[in-house]
């Protein structure tokens, strides 16, 4: 029998308890002890398994004890795993060390009053995991009266005040240090610390409006939980960015990143084309292997063509438990995209450019550096393209140096992901035209003003992305659009009139006032509009589209040709109209 597909499971005893499909990662355990800091961060996108990696890594690492404080042998959970043949040394740092394991994307909330309350939820429920050391005679009095008090912390309704919420934030933010000693205490043995997702509290300030204060309590947290601790072990930390040692890693020396530039652990997040087609294989799909490359792949970490984990293993389970026909974009519905939105929202005739040339699938070069703050964001195309392609949404072609400098040609890795760019933009463009002034447009269509007609369009599509015009629906569902709300008219789409059906009609609410015609066409080149003009006054004339409107009954009409190219149109009259 075919293994369950766990899509949206992170836990890695769910996966093995449940027996379902689980890609190979544990020879990460071997990497993290052979090649990681006393602190590593390790920056992926989103998706991509570092909460399921963490999982994996406490599974391991853990001396785990119950509630009861009897030991729990998690050594089944590894039998027949890549790291069991690592040899001893691996081997015997097997449940071995206390672990904390704290995950903060619970943090993507409003207010950082929020926020900060769903971060100590986490670190007291990692305490409740810990209750076994509630008033142990092992630890010192300190300890334990400690202990008992971030167990127990103040009633969220309690907290009403800014000055009392700043006082609770900077008392947790010792309180993953204060569990270490005690951990260390009780244990004979240092502390593993593993950090889920450090950088959600940052993005969420960051467009919430809080990024200074949470920036402050995370670096405090960060401070004494890793740089001062003397009961730590070692760490590792996730994310989706590298945030800039003054920001957050203040002073600490002992920080070894990696990132999807870096070699090393390049296999251990994400899927391999190996595993991937492995997995497609499992569940019967040989045929769709360069389906699921064009659109899944494209990551380059290090060297190696990752895929992403989370889509591979929700487009398996749509075509081969779900009977889907084909591919989708499923990381687009799970991603934070809020920085896509925010970047078309303020690009500028440049990133226009450049996102257009990008969507068609070309490349663009920019200069390479790892160390960003969301703060630093907009100071210059440079970070916004860097956060882009530390974050997924760009991949590596090449690099190159020029003089102190390391510049990559970037592309958008797949089509899954071209797919959020364009639907963004979109997204964005539908709210331009939502919230323009169209009085002005109103006024010239029921006058007859084509001039006017045409000066309000070319505003409106001078704001548009450029890869659009080569999709006619574009311009047609851009015109439609706006003709909604048409003072005493009713727009009808591709509705039947004499022997076709002309684009646009718009249906009088009165019946002295005219229906009018809007036939629309598209041309490449400035130099062949009259000609789509010409063309569109063919249609109107020879499939008979105003003698069609005129046998529903209306008492006159009028026609109109348009014609786009790119970011351009010009409206004319058709000289038959009957009225």
């Amino acid at each position: 029998m075919r293994k369950k597909i766990g899509v949206g499971y992170e836990n890695f005893k769910e996966f093995i308890d449940e027996e379902m499909y689980y890609a190979d990662k544990t020879l990460l355990i071997r990497d993290v002890l052979e090649n990681g800091g006393k602190v590593t961060l390790f920056t992926r996108p989103r998706r991509f398994g570092k909460t399921l990696a963490l999982s994996m890594l406490r599974t391991f690492f853990e001396a785990e004890v119950d509630r009861n404080g009897e030991a729990v042998d998690n050594r089944r959970y590894f039998s027949g795993m890549k790291v069991m043949e690592c040899g001893e040394e691996v081997l015997s740092k097997m449940g071995r060390y206390p672990v904390i394991k704290l995950s903060l994307k619970s943090a993507m909330q409003p207010t950082l009053r929020g926020a900060f309350l769903k971060i100590r939820d986490e670190i007291v429920d990692e305490y409740g995991r810990h209750i076994y050391v509630d008033g142990s005679e092992l630890l010192t009095p300190a300890q334990r009266q400690s202990f008992a008090s971030f167990l127990l912390p103040r009633k969220a309704e309690e907290i009403r005040t800014e000055e009392e919420l700043a006082v609770e934030m900077d008392l947790y933010s010792t309180a993953l240090r204060t569990l270490s000693d005690c951990l260390y205490k009780y244990h004979g043995q240092k502390v593993v610390v593993l950090l889920d997702e450090y950088d959600v509290p940052l993005e969420n300030a960051y467009f919430s409006g809080f990024y200074s204060e949470m920036i402050g309590f995370i670096r405090s947290l960060f401070e004494s939980a890793l740089k001062t601790n003397d009961s730590l072990e070692f760490a590792v930390v996730t994310g989706c960015l590298r945030i800039s040692r003054e920001s957050i890693f203040t002073g600490m020396n002992n920080l070894k990143i990696n990132s999807i530039r870096d070699e090393r652990f390049s296999e251990g997040f994400g899927f391999t084309e190996v595993e991937t087609e492995k997995m497609l294989r499992e569940y019967g799909m040989e045929d769709r292997i360069p389906e699921a490359k064009e659109w899944y792949n494209g990551y380059l970490f290090g060297k190696n063509e990752i895929y992403n984990p989370w889509s591979i293993t929700a487009y398996v389970d749509a075509i081969a438990n779900n009977g889907r026909k084909f591919a989708e974009a499923y990381w687009a519905n799970t991603s934070s995209n809020s920085i896509i939105k925010d970047m078309v929202f303020h690009a500028d005739d440049d990133v226009k450019e450049e996102l257009d040339l990008l969507i068609q699938g070309g490349t663009i070069e920019k200069m390479i550096h790892e160390d960003i703050t969301y703060g630093d964001i907009h100071e210059s195309e440079d970070n916004l393209w860097n956060f882009l392609f530390f974050t997924g949404y760009m991949k590596e072609v090449s690099e190159r140096r020029e003089g102190k400098y390391i510049l990559a040609t970037m592309k958008i890795p797949n089509l899954e992901v071209a797919s959020i760019y364009e639907r963004q933009i979109k997204k964005w463009f539908e709210d331009v035209v939502k919230t323009s002034d169209r009085g002005d447009f109103y006024r010239a269509v029921l006058e007859g003003d084509t001039t006017g007609m045409e000066d309000f369009l070319n505003v409106l599509l001078d704001k548009c992305i450029s890869t659009f015009d080569s999709a006619e629906s574009f311009y047609h569902g851009f015109f439609l659009s706006l003709l909604f709300g048409l003072p005493g008219y009713t727009p009808k789409s591709n509705r039947e009139a004499g022997d076709g059906r002309p684009d646009i009609v718009l249906e009088p609410k009165r019946p002295r006032d005219p229906a009018i015609i809007f036939e629309l066409k598209r041309r490449k080149k400035f130099s062949q509009m009259q000609g789509g003009i010409r063309e569109a006054f063919g249609d109107i004339r020879e499939k008979r589209y105003e003698e069609g409107v005129l046998d529903d009954g209306f008492l006159g009409v009028k026609s109109y040709g348009v014609c786009f190219c790119r970011k351009s149109c010009i409206i004319e009259r058709y000289p038959g109209g009957a009225f």
